[in-house]
C-alpha cells in the first residue's frame, strides 16, 4: 500500500512526508483561489470546483469561504448540493453527499481521528474513516459529523448536533451526541 492509499483504509499513519505535504499544499492552493472569487464570478466558481473535488454534480452551490484539508480532492457531491457559508470538510478520506441535499452555515465534516493512546498521538499518527450523507437530507447550522458515519436518505439533522453514529433515512435526529428525535411522515406535508 502506497502513501497515499494508506489514507483511504482506515489504518494509522503519519501524514508528513514530504510528496503528501506538497499534493496538498497544490490542493490548498486551487482551495484559496476559489475563496477569494467574487460573488459575480459563478462560472469561475464552477470550474475550480470541478477541477478541486473528486466529483461535483450539475446544481450545485457552494457559498464561500469553504475550508478543506484537501481542498475537496476526497469529496464526492451528487447534483444540486447546496452548501452555505463556513463548511469545513478535514477531507482526509472520501466524502459522499447524495443529491438535493442541503448544508446550514457553520458545519464541520470531519474524515480524520487520531488515536486515544497518548504515545501514538505524540508521535502524530492518525487514521481516516469516510462519511456517507445520502441522498436530499438537511445538515441544520453548526452541525457536527464524525469519521465513519453514515446518514440515510432524506434525513435531517438539527443544528448543533453532534453526529457520532450512523443515522437512518427518513428520520429527523438533534443532540449531543445526535439521535433520532422522530420518523419523518404524513404530519410533515
Amino acid at each position: 500500500m502506497d502513501k497515499f492509499e494508506i489514507m483511504h483504509s482506515g489504518e494509522l499513519y503519519l501524514g508528513g512526508d514530504s510528496e503528501r505535504v506538497a499534493e496538498q499544499a497544490r490542493c490548498l492552493e486551487r482551495l484559496y483561489d476559489f475563496n477569494q472569487t467574487h460573488p459575480s464570478e459563478s462560472e469561475k466558481r464552477k470550474k475550480l470546483l470541478k477541477d478541486m473535488f473528486a466529483e461535483i454534480g450539475e446544481g450545485c452551490y457552494i457559498e464561500p469561504p469553504l475550508r478543506a484539508n484537501w481542498g475537496g480532492r476526497h469529496v464526492h457531491f451528487g447534483k444540486s448540493v447546496y452548501v452555505n457559508f463556513n463548511l469545513t470538510l478535514v477531507d482526509d478520506t472520501h466524502i459522499y453527499i447524495g443529491d438535493y441535499t442541503m448544508i446550514g452555515p457553520n458545519v464541520i465534516i470531519a474524515t480524520a481521528g487520531h488515536p486515544i493512546l497518548p504515545e501514538l498521538r505524540e508521535k502524530g499518527y492518525q487514521y481516516n474513516l469516510p462519511i456517507n450523507i445520502g441522498k436530499n437530507c438537511w445538515i441544520g447550522a453548526g452541525a457536527i459529523i464524525v469519521p465513519g458515519v453514515t446518514i440515510g436518505d432524506n434525513t435531517v439533522i438539527g443544528a448543533g448536533s453532534v453526529v457520532t453514529k450512523d443515522i437512518p433515512a427518513n428520520v429527523v435526529a438533534v443532540g449531543n451526541p445526535c439521535k433520532v428525535l422522530r420518523e419523518i411522515d404524513e404530519k410533515d406535508k
